[in-house]
Order: structure tokens, then sequence, then C-alpha cells
């Protein structure tokens, strides 16, 4: 279940190690300039991608970019690109005299939505097995075990959050963009179904889905990381089918 940058790992120096005041001010510095800048128009895709998977902005709703402008706070330049990025692969519909409306939830289309994003979570989860770096595989771990963690509470928030993080990062470990563009949509549409009919869900049952694919993938085992990735869509198949049979 497209995603915020995710939590690093804070660590207490001790008073021996601890790095000299200006050191530690301009270490955020250092990292930053490693980093490429983002460009306005990618934030504006993924704020406007976290108000659509979390059904702040509702199926069928009409989108006014000066209001969207004012939510994230860009510009409305940025997200006017963002929104044509979101027509082109069906996350928003421009319908005539009606401008922009944010996508329904077809039930008798979630299955097959399913099933492609069930081939590439494979593929990503392969290439993240054979690719990922010893940092990202300890990533990975960690943001499923929050996500095991949050599912214990019941917080769905702090759930969908550490999916989105482990998103990201086994997104960039799969060294596969063409696999990571494909699978974007499908993974908003399912955060939209999930939002749309939590009360059915289990989330338990959901993050040890998660936790295996992270597990295999930390292994560099890719049959156990495709196996993961396989029971993540089963678990969610189950859940699709439990909706639209009701």
């Amino acid at each position: 279940m497209t995603a915020p940058p995710h939590p690093q790992n804070e660590t207490m120096a001790s008073p021996k190690t601890a790095p000299k005041k200006k050191e530690a001010e301009t270490a955020p510095v250092a990292a930053a300039r490693a980093r490429p800048k983002r460009r306005a128009a990618d934030e504006a895709y993924d704020a406007i991608e976290t108000l659509l998977s979390t059904m702040q902005l509702q199926p069928g709703s009409q989108i006014v970019e000066a209001e969207l402008a004012e939510r994230t706070g860009l510009g409305r330049t940025p997200v006017r690109e963002a929104l044509m990025r979101m027509v082109s692969i069906g996350l928003i519909v421009q319908q005539p005299r009606r401008g922009l409306l944010v996508s329904t939830i077809d039930l008798a289309d979630h299955l097959d939505v399913i099933q492609t994003r069930r081939v590439l979570e494979v593929l990503i989860a392969a290439c993240s097995a054979r690719r990922a770096t010893a940092q990202q595989r300890q990533e990975i771990v960690r943001c499923a075990e929050m996500m095991v963690e949050a599912a214990s509470r019941g917080d769905l928030n702090d759930y969908m959050q550490a999916d989105r993080a482990l998103d990201l990062v086994n997104h960039r470990a799969s060294h596969n963009d063409s696999a990571v563009r494909a699978v974007i949509p499908p993974i908003v549409q399912c955060r939209r179904f999930w939002y749309a009919y939590q009360h059915e869900g289990e989330i338990v049952e959901g993050a040890n889905a998660h936790l295996q694919l992270a597990r295999g993938i930390a292994t560099g085992d890719e049959a156990a990381a495709t196996a993961g990735a396989n029971r993540l869509m089963d678990y969610l198949e189950v859940f699709a089918r439990k909706i639209i049979d009701n």
C-alpha cells in the first residue's frame, strides 16, 4: 500500500565523541548538498498524492488549483504540473465543463489494480534484494518493524506513515525507475481503497506481510523477498474481495 521522507535513526553521542557545535551544524548542510534538490512540482505531487490517498480529497470531488496551492504551501505552477501528471496516470480526470475531478474508486476494477501491482511489486522486491545497500536493508526492516508496532496499537496514521516510508526506501533500493514509476498509481489506488474501507481491514496481518517482505530484502534472498511481496498482495486481494462481496 505511493511516499513521505522516512524518519532517520537518532543516536546520542557520548561526551568524548560528541561533535563540536560547528561540525554538528554543518553536517546537515553537507548531507543536503549530497542529495539533488527536489523540484517544486515533485513536492506538490507528493503533497497532493497524500491528500488523495488519505481521502482528504474525496473521489469525485472537484479540484481547485488555488485551494491546493494554499493547502500545500506551493505555487500554482508546480501544483498545476503535478495535477497534469496525475491526469496522465488516471488519479485525476479532466472532464469538459467540469474541469478536474478526483477519480472515483471502481470496485470492479480494483482487483485488476492489485494484479497489476503484484507483478511490479515482485519485480521491485527482487531488484531490491539484489541491489540494496546495507543501510537501505536496515532501513527497510526498521520501517516494517514500525508498521508492526503501529498495528499493535491500532494507530492507522502511524501505520500508513511507516508504510510510505518503507515504499520510499524500497523503491530507491531497487534502482528500477521504470517499475517504480509504473507501481506508484496502483499503490495510491490501494491506499485510497484502504482508507475508504479501513473498518474492514486487519492491519496486523498487513504489517506482518510487510515485515516478511522487508526481511527477505534485508537478507538478499530474492525468493524470500518475492514471497513477501506475494503475501502482501494476497492480503490486499483478500481484503478487496471481502469489500466487493459485501
